[in-house]
């Protein structure tokens, strides 16, 4: 696929000794290491020639980083990564296979967070039904006294850090997904449970682990806390706690504490980074203990949940800047170059490390220095891919920070029944993974600096002067919606006001028999704009080329992109003060922009920025949709006031 314009930034990395100097042109590293990871571990994450694969949480991390690397890229090879991982166990009925649910260990419901995307993705009933398995293990999984989950059943009354990632983000997703209200208190709870109990409060640190029994050689017997506070168990803690969040309703009471949690964590973890590297020690408060050292694992884990923290506002942007010390020692301490050109590797992650079972591990300090340190293993590098994926987006220019794009949802309202039976809005919404969605366009956005935000109500003054960019698209009609909302003369004089003042517009229409245009062509005509009613660019089957738009050059917004995929659109009619910016070969108008006193209004006779047509899974390398949708969202960071 043609290299999105979101990453004309990247950079290559020269070795020089142990470290990376900066030359241009060339892969993100986090590509680079996405490269690595799907040519050494190509056949589902086969770790050891000749055994067999297992369903092992291992694999979910690296799982986690090539999703955030797809939403990001628009590459469809890595949801084709992803989805070749999971079907090697996902049957067409919906079992797990190599997956024994009566385990009860939180360590198997991580990779579960992969098959909901798949789920959400391509609306497989095959993947809800998989998901399912591990919220049912879930609803009867043994706890403590209290409420909190095992971290498996082998490992009775105990609590560890690690559990809470592998089991709440899945947790939250789902119960969201279902609208299982209900089940946010609990989730929440987790997080309170094992800070109450393994919190110290003279470091600020959490302890490995908790046994409630008190039972464990490694427990204290006064607290039940094990002896250390291990890098990555609370690397574990911080990611879960970002990804939960995800998902976690704002209004919800517990809300509140979860973010107080996070910035304990964040002062903790700052505390404890080596002042000097950037870095983080294995046992995180004995950097003069015999044999410690820097792990990578804890670093990337750190450096993400810090990262992405700051990019949804739970943490303050001053936090920030133990990302970027972290993430630069990253790069100087552990990345080298990989086998192969365009690949690198992670160095520096300790193998595992835990508590009890055969042989018994006792928590010691000596213990956790002993394990095995390798280079390229999948929790680092996993760990690795989120890190870096964060640190890439946080290092784009923010030329709309603070700014809101308002997604209408009232002249749009299309209802269907989800999985569950729950009537729900679909049809171009920020959140939707799935074809007709518009979550990728949404990430390009926000990647801007806008905040998304979708409206259900009319168009109103308060509404629209807290948004800088208003979309409204395929206006409903009858057929598709009993009680269609339909442009009207308030509505248009609200919104032609706002753009007056400074409002940047966009409008996208549908062919003529998808949209209701007679009312739109009220408000699009103020502008000089018309929506002539027909249907250009029909395409037969997979006939993509039927649908090609060419670009020439000096687009005033397509700069790089030189053919788009549009299909099925309403051609345009124009008059002063719009101009057309882009015709078909027949010489229809494509794609208007209009001046109006000082805002700005663009209008395309189609919703063409919808997942199906830029995340990668469809089209043809030779388009460039993706590339076009960052492009226009460049162009509306422009242009707000």
């Amino acid at each position: 696929m043609k290299r999105s314009f979101l990453f004309s930034f990247s950079l290559l990395y020269i070795v020089i000794g142990n470290s990376f100097t900066l030359q241009a042109q060339d892969k993100p590293l986090s590509e680079q290491m996405a490269a690595t990871v799907m040519d050494i571990w190509a056949d589902s994450l086969e770790m050891e020639p000749g055994k067999a694969v297992k369903w092992s949480y291992d694999q979910g991390v690296i799982l986690e980083g090539i999703d955030a690397i797809w939403k990001r890229t628009g590459n469809g090879k890595y949801f084709d990564y992803m989805k070749k991982s999971m079907d090697f166990f996902v049957t067409d009925q919906g079992e797990v296979q190599r997956y024994k649910q009566k385990e009860y260990n939180i360590d198997h419901i991580k990779n579960a967070r992969t098959i909901l995307t798949l789920y959400k993705v391509t609306g497989q009933q095959k993947y809800f039904k998989a998901a399912t398995l591990f919220w049912e293990q879930l609803q009867t999984h043994p706890r403590t006294k209290e409420g909190g989950f095992w971290h498996k059943k082998i490992y009775p009354y105990q609590m560890w850090l690690d559990g809470l990632y592998m089991g709440q983000p899945f947790y939250a997703e789902y119960a969201a997904l279902t609208k299982n209200d209900a089940a946010f208190d609990d989730i929440a709870n987790q997080f309170i449970f094992m800070e109450n109990h393994a919190r110290d409060a003279k470091t600020g640190l959490l302890y490995h682990g908790w046994d409630e029994s008190k039972e464990q050689k490694w427990a204290n017997p006064k607290t039940g806390t094990s002896p250390h506070f291990w890098g990555r168990a609370m690397g574990w803690y911080g990611m879960g706690l970002v990804d939960v969040l995800d998902n976690f309703p704002k209004d919800h009471p517990k809300h509140k504490a979860l973010l107080d949690i996070l910035k304990r964590f964040t002062a903790a973890v700052g505390k404890y980074q080596d002042a000097k590297s950037g870095l983080w020690y294995d046992v995180m408060d004995l950097p003069k203990g015999k044999g410690n050292y820097f792990e990578s694992s804890a670093a990337n884990m750190f450096v993400y949940a810090i990262a992405k923290g700051v990019r949804k506002g739970y943490l303050p942007a001053s936090d920030l800047k133990i990302a970027q010390k972290g993430y630069a020692g990253i790069k100087k301490e552990f990345i080298e170059t990989g086998a192969k050109p365009g690949q690198v590797n992670l160095k520096g992650t300790v193998t595992v490390s835990g508590l009890g079972g055969k042989p018994y591990r006792d928590g010691s300090y000596e213990y956790y220095i002993s394990e095995k340190v390798i280079t390229n293993d999948p929790k680092g590098v996993g760990a690795f891919l989120l890190a870096a994926s964060e640190m890439e987006l946080a290092e784009l220019p923010k030329p709309a920070k603070g700014k809101t794009v308002l997604l209408d949802s009232y002249f749009n309202n299309e209802m269907q029944k989800d999985q569950s039976g729950h009537q729900v809005s679909w049809h171009y919404k920020w959140p939707d993974l799935d074809n007709n969605g518009f979550s990728k366009w949404g990430g390009l956005l926000e990647s801007k600096g806008f905040k998304l935000s979708t409206t259900y109500a009319a168009p109103s003054v308060s509404d629209l002067n807290s948004a800088a960019v208003y979309i409204i698209v395929d206006p409903d009609t009858k057929k598709e919606t009993p009680d269609p909302k339909f442009m009207n003369a308030e509505h248009v004089k609200t919104i032609t006001n706002w753009v007056k003042a400074g409002g940047v517009l966009v409008l996208m229409g549908n062919d003529a028999a998808n949209a209701e245009l007679d009312h739109f062509n009220e408000l699009t005509s103020k502008f000089g704009i018309t929506f002539n009613k027909d249907s250009k660019g029909r395409v037969t089957g997979n006939q993509f080329e039927m649908g090609a738009v060419a670009v020439p050059s000096g687009n005033s917004i397509f700069k790089k992109s030189k053919k788009l995929y549009i299909k099925e659109y309403s051609s345009l009619t124009t008059s002063s003060p719009a101009a057309s910016i882009l015709k078909d070969k027949e010489g229809s108008v494509v794609m208007a922009v209009a001046p109006y006193m000082k805002g700005k209004v663009f209008v395309i006779g189609d919703p063409w920025l919808y997942n199906e047509y830029i995340d990668g899974r469809k089209l043809p390398v030779s388009f460039d949709n993706f590339q076009a949708a960052n492009e226009l969202s460049e162009w509306l960071a422009t242009q707000v006031q």
